[in-house]
């Protein structure tokens, strides 16, 4: 009897979903691409932040026990994880917070109420990845791909490729990139670098993350993924040229409701490619 094909498992890392936050184009690709990608046969886990804009109560939240618990040390100081989990009934789908106290119990995602980008984004992009990988390793649960959304997951590229390398879970993972027009200006805190090397992460792989801003992470991001898309019409100039220059496997922009489909025929070609 010839065994079953085991199912391409395809990990989405997200900055936004709606209806958790409001509708954006990003949110909006976080919303449906999943479910697409879910009903075209394959398995997923989607994950956001748990922000404080976020209704519990109203999109039905509940902390997994199973998964809660851990404690992730940034910068020598304790923070602990809280996994949340609501489903999207139509859809199907269950949707994974990473929460924690410190980071996410504030009203504004990236900005306080006066509009000043808040000091420990850092620190927050450091939890978010680090969470959303743990939790992936408490599952037991191998992807095939990471599909990155957003400058949010922009640390996800490389701990994979760095830090869990070696990992049996991640070792054969294939990292995607997408690329939003999500530009800031403020600078993240410049201790990120000190907290990067808390985590083993060598010296080599810091360049990008010295006096940090939105282009370096993000050509960080772009250094350690395998794969690249264009999910926003609009790229900073900078960061489209860094990618058409690096020759990796890119997706332009698609403007039109076909993207799920392409997305996971894109897919299945950098698979397809990788075992051949």
């Amino acid at each position: 009897m010839i065994p079953k094909a085991e199912k391409i498992k395809v990990l989405y890392v997200m900055q936004e979903i709606t209806p958790y936050l409001d509708e954006s184009p990003l949110s909006n690709i976080g919303r449906y691409l999943p479910q697409g990608t879910q009903e075209s046969g394959k398995e997923i886990r989607t994950f956001m932040p748990k922000y404080g804009q976020v209704n519990e109560r109203r999109n039905q939240l509940h902390e997994v026990i199973r998964l809660s618990g851990m404690n992730l040390i940034i910068d020598d100081a304790d923070h602990p994880l809280i996994i949340k989990v609501a489903s999207i009934q139509q859809a199907r789908m269950q949707v994974y917070f990473i929460d924690n106290e410190d980071y996410f119990q504030r009203k504004g995602i990236f900005h306080d109420k006066n509009g000043q980008f808040f000091e420990d984004n850092d620190e927050r992009l450091i939890f978010y990845a680090r969470g959303v990988i743990e939790t992936v390793r408490k599952l037991g649960w191998p992807p095939d791909i990471i599909h990155c959304h957003g400058w949010f997951s922009s640390l996800v590229p490389l701990y994979i490729k760095r830090v869990f390398k070696d990992n049996p879970l991640f070792s054969s993972s294939t990292v995607i990139y997408s690329l939003y027009d999500d530009f800031f200006e403020d600078m993240l805190n410049h201790t990120l670098v000190k907290k990067l090397k808390f985590d083993k992460i060598k010296e080599v792989d810091l360049k990008n993350y010295r006096n940090p801003d939105y282009i370096k992470i993000s050509k960080a991001a772009i250094k350690y993924s395998d794969a690249l898309i264009f999910g926003s019409e609009k790229i900073n100039p900078e960061l489209e040229e860094l990618v058409r220059s690096t020759e990796k496997p890119l997706l332009e922009f698609l403007g039109d409701d076909n993207y799920i489909t392409v997305y996971n025929d894109f897919y299945e070609k950098l698979l397809k490619h990788k075992r051949n």
